[in-house]
């Protein structure tokens, strides 16, 4: 069997550990990924040949690199080359990699930003924010708080909220945010022995 066909034959066996890792059924697969059962079935089994339109789907719906699911050897170099996104005169630099699930940033925010609509947003998520350095204005829903560096805050982004830098320093937040609405657990204190 050549190389690729090694490949090939792994991806169905890969799919059925993964899929019943996470306790997922068939059926529940078909619906987040809108393939057929009988077609998820035969890709199990390895009856039907994995292509890019069946695997991208199954990618996003089990949250893992389209690289995992065939099996793809690890790249050498693990770090992140993040590429800086800018909006509303803030800077996102992305801190991974992996599409859906969990994401880290660390967000930058010079005085008096963000520029523009002051409106509170609101949108599917979770979201977790240890701020760095500066001050970081929340508002959450009816709360209107200032953190400071070493301060965390965690809430659900269906709560109508906003971030602010109100000054006088720039200021470094480290943001996760699960947009399925994944919580996240810190630990404030080492446990007792």
């Amino acid at each position: 069997m050549a190389n690729d066909e090694v490949v090939l034959a792994e991806v169905g066996p890969r799919l059925r550990a993964l899929r019943k890792q996470r306790g997922t059924t068939l059926s529940q697969l078909a619906d987040a990924t809108g393939i057929s059962v009988s077609t998820l079935s035969r890709l199990e089994s390895g009856g039907r040949r994995p292509t890019l339109e069946l695997l991208l789907p199954l990618a996003r719906a089990h949250q893992v690199p389209l690289d995992e699911l065939v099996g793809a050897p690890h790249v050498a170099d693990p770090r992140v080359q993040a590429r800086p996104i800018v909006r509303h005169g803030m800077t996102f630099l992305p801190l991974t990699r992996r599409p859906g699930g969990l994401q880290a940033f660390k967000q930058i925010l010079p005085p008096g930003t963000p520029t523009g609509d002051p409106g509170q947003q609101t949108h599917e998520g979770y979201e977790w924010l240890y701020v760095l350095s500066g001050r970081l204005r929340l508002l959450l829903g009816e709360h209107d708080l200032i953190l400071t560096p070493g301060e965390v805050a965690e809430f659900d982004t269906r709560v109508p909220h906003r971030l602010l830098n109100p000054g006088p320093d720039t200021a470094e937040v480290l943001n996760l945010f699960g947009p399925q609405g994944e919580r996240l657990h810190v630990r404030a204190r080492p446990r007792a022995h």
